[in-house]
């Protein structure tokens, strides 16, 4: 069965119209928007290296071929698709900044949204290292990635060598709509410029205070939380232990951290069920929601979801696609790699598919399932 996106679903192909192309001008024999799109629709169907996606476009049908931009020789009229070799070489050359950029865009523009226009939407931020990508002279590439809690993907950046994520932070969001958004991430980013950007943007955040920040974090953790009634208490049976989390929240007149309204506390209890052994473990925020903007059933739920982004993305990289496998290395394909795994992962999210390796092996069954995903025609 076919995808069903609405009638006016945007396409792909405008977006990478955006992307520079880095070919010289006698050498453009095709469109550049037609290369990475036909590499998409191939990573759609499940192709996990370059030289699957070359066979993909190879064996793709004429009709396909057309769809996807590629052109007829004015001389003989026929459609001559890219040797692997040629893909490969323009994917390495991809501005990766530009193409994340597209890819980001897409597929807000794909579907209507669905929540209500002042609903909270929560945004994970966080960082991947791509294994693979390491070599005798050069680190491993890092990635950090922003996503909606829902799955859906939203921008990604590469994180400058001999450097850390938290440059990288606010260039990543630049793109993304922050409006109602509440920005999760770990206890790296809880970093005061951070927290002044967001608010600048309209955007709010749940920020983990640890030890980094010894003032702030002494002031949450020494308020008197047994006397704060409990906001929220969960139990739960999974991955054979018990768990159960509970929340409380404290509202501030001043914090020091940019616009701070209150301390979480979050006490998780964690029993194995096959040793019999009990952790504890007391963890602490700072938002910059003011009490009232969101229940207790909420904060939990946004500050557990934050963790969502290993499970249905970086995860999904490692396992379906086995990224850390991979030993593409040269240039930017290995960015480029993961963007295009990420734009996978998330149309087929946006399309309600919760098993990703059983919804790439759907797609692969028609060459027109990976052009409808992709808002084109064949």
């Amino acid at each position: 069965m076919l995808p069903h996106p609405p009638v006016d679903a945007a396409g792909l192909r405008p977006f990478l119209g955006a992307v520079p192309d880095p070919r010289d001008r006698r050498g453009r024999r095709r469109p550049l928007s037609a290369l990475p799109a036909a590499a998409a629709a191939a990573v759609l169907a499940g192709a996990r290296s370059l030289a699957a996606i070359g066979e993909w476009i190879t064996d793709a049908p004429r009709r396909a071929v057309g769809a996807l931009g590629f052109t007829p020789d004015p001389l003989t009229g026929q459609v001559v698709v890219p040797h692997p070799a040629t893909v490969r070489r323009l994917l390495a050359r991809l501005d990766g900044d530009a193409l994340d950029a597209a890819i980001g865009a897409f597929p807000a523009a794909r579907t209507a949204p669905t929540r209500e226009p002042d609903a909270l939407r929560p945004i994970a931020v966080d960082g991947k290292t791509v294994r693979g990508s390491r070599t005798r002279t050069t680190p491993a590439i890092s990635l950090l990635s922003a996503m909606a809690h829902s799955g859906e993907f939203l921008a990604q950046r590469q994180v400058a060598d001999k450097s850390n994520e938290i440059p990288s932070f606010a260039p990543l969001l630049t793109g993304v709509d922050l409006s109602h958004a509440v920005i999760t991430a770990d206890a790296l980013h809880t970093q005061h410029g951070h927290g002044t950007y967001l608010r600048a943007r309209g955007a709010h955040y749940t920020a983990v205070v640890k030890r980094n920040h010894p003032g702030l974090f002494d002031r949450v953790r020494t308020l008197p939380w047994r006397e704060i009634t409990l906001d929220h208490y969960e139990r739960t049976r999974a991955h054979h232990r018990d768990e159960i989390r509970r929340l409380k929240t404290a509202a501030f007149a001043h914090l020091d951290y940019p616009d701070a309204r209150q301390a979480l506390q979050v006490v998780r209890w964690r029993g194995d069920l096959g040793s019999g052994k009990l952790s504890i473990e007391r963890v602490y925020l700072v938002t910059s929601l003011p009490a009232g903007a969101a229940t207790g059933a909420q904060l939990a739920s946004w500050i557990r979801g934050h963790w969502g982004i290993e499970n249905l993305l970086h995860h999904v990289r490692d396992r379906t696609f086995r990224e850390d496998d991979s030993k593409i290395r040269t240039a930017q394909l290995p960015r480029t790699m993961a963007s295009l795994r990420n734009l996978a992962i998330g149309l087929h999210r946006q399309d309600g598919q919760k098993n990703i390796a059983a919804a790439l092996r759907h797609t692969a069954h028609d060459y027109r399932r990976p052009l409808t995903l992709l808002g084109l025609t064949g």
